[in-house]
């Protein structure tokens, strides 16, 4: 299996369905009046933490998530139908970044965990809505809000108890095929597994932790070389580690330093993480060399163990120790700011664009425009003149007189062609 632990997606939340202009015209309604309904309101877009999934593999195969749009009202007093929210399952232990701020806008830590990423627009209002006393068959309507797009990326840290850590071919795959039911492929070769294996070790109680096999370190791992710089995030959250040294190796203390220098440029927090060493492959040590070595690491850490993975030599004692500590100490909270995410409600639009095409002809676009446009009747003179006064509010006759338009010149807003006269427009 590949494991992938950064991913970026693309999000777009539900548009809010338009409000209708409509009339009651049964013929026993007395005086009939507006009977717009309002449109129903975009689908949201929530990212929810779910213990069922391991790595962010299913976002390489697809990267885009829509949620669906409100419908429009109806007549009759009818409502559009609000869309369903759209839920995006990503493992436990996922670190959402906004891509555009760099805000952190989400660090799901706990199964069932749910963020709202995306608002869906709000549903635009029937010209029922706009019924008073003195305006008793207003015109027109409004319409629905967009939809937020957003590029997030998604980076996951693993949630484990006890890491195991250590140079490639320390023996980290043996070790927890020995002590929990997992089942890594195991090679005797001198370069590092690709994937961290995740196992859960039983303890004499009956309940259990959860140990993580992490792709094993080599010097210059903290500057990105090989693979341990994107691995080093995974045992950030651990309670502590074990850090398995082999000692066949020509320089068992020097690999152990060279390790630990490379936690120490990743952060402090990994450098000062509390660390069990397991000295590993004593049934390839003699005795006399196995004590000379015990000694030698004692000087450097509290709690030192000689083990043998491959034939479980002493496996009991340390597995009894780590279930001790993992009683003692909590989960390293590592050090990860959570943004206010005002983002997931900016759904206005309310840029615009001029655009002189001819000497006489201006195009105004932008969302928010071209929605009102399509809810505007150019042959009704009270809808024309709302959106008058919408665009002045709005400050888009101040940007035409930059462009220099002119008495009887031509605006063009989505389908609507309407003439210029002083601040005021007239259908075409």
């Amino acid at each position: 299996m590949q494991f992938l632990d950064k991913s970026k997606i693309r999000i777009v939340s539900g548009r809010g369905g338009n409000g209708m202009v409509a009339w009651r015209r049964e013929k026993y309604v007395d005086k009939g009046g507006p009977a717009g309904g309002d449109g129903g309101s975009g689908g949201d877009v929530y990212l929810i933490a779910d213990e069922n999934m391991s790595t962010l593999m299913d976002f390489k195969y697809k990267s885009v998530f829509k949620a669906e749009n409100g419908e429009n009202g109806g007549i009759k007093n009818m409502h559009g139908k609000s869309a369903k929210d759209l839920v995006i399952k990503v493992p436990v232990g996922t670190v959402v970044k906004d891509i555009k701020s760099g805000n952190v806008i989400a660090d799901l830590k706990e199964h069932g965990q749910k963020v709202l990423a995306a608002k869906g627009g709000r549903g635009g209002r029937g010209n029922a809505r706009f019924a008073t006393a003195q305006k008793r068959a207003p015109q027109f309507c409004e319409p629905g809000e967009p939809g937020i797009e957003r590029e997030l990326e998604l980076e996951l840290k693993l949630i484990a108890d006890v890491g195991l850590l250590g140079m490639p071919n320390a023996g980290k795959s043996t070790l927890i095929s020995r002590i929990s039911s997992a089942k890594p492929k195991i090679a005797d070769y001198p370069f590092t597994t690709l994937i961290p294996n995740l196992g859960v070790v039983k303890k004499r109680s009956g309940d259990g932790y959860v140990v993580a096999d992490i792709p094993g370190l080599i010097e210059g791992a903290s500057e990105g070389v090989g693979l341990g710089h994107d691995f080093l995030r995974h045992i950030e959250r651990c309670r502590f580690l074990v850090h398995l040294v082999d000692l066949t190796a020509e320089n068992p203390v020097e690999n152990f330093k060279i390790i630990n220098d490379e936690l120490k440029k990743h952060s402090d927090e990994l450098a000062n993480l509390y660390q069990i060493v397991a000295l590993n492959k004593i049934d390839s040590v003699e005795p006399e060399k196995q004590s000379e070595f015990f000694n030698e690491f004692k000087k450097l850490s509290a709690d030192v163990f000689l083990i043998s993975a491959v034939t479980g030599e002493n496996l009991d004692k340390l597995v009894d120790f780590m279930s001790v500590k993992v009683d003692e100490i909590e989960h390293h909270s590592a050090d990860i700011v959570v943004e206010d995410d005002l983002a997931a409600y900016d759904n206005d639009d309310s840029n615009f664009e001029v655009i002189k095409v001819y000497k006489d002809t201006f195009i105004v676009q932008g969302g928010k425009i071209k929605r009102l446009a399509n809810v505007t009747d150019a042959r009704n003179t009270e809808q024309v003149i709302r959106l008058q006064n919408i665009l002045i509010n709005m400050g888009v006759f101040t940007e035409l007189k930059k462009y220099g338009i002119k008495d009887g010149d031509t605006i063009i807003i989505g389908h609507l062609e309407l003439v210029y006269y002083d601040d005021q427009m007239y259908g075409g």
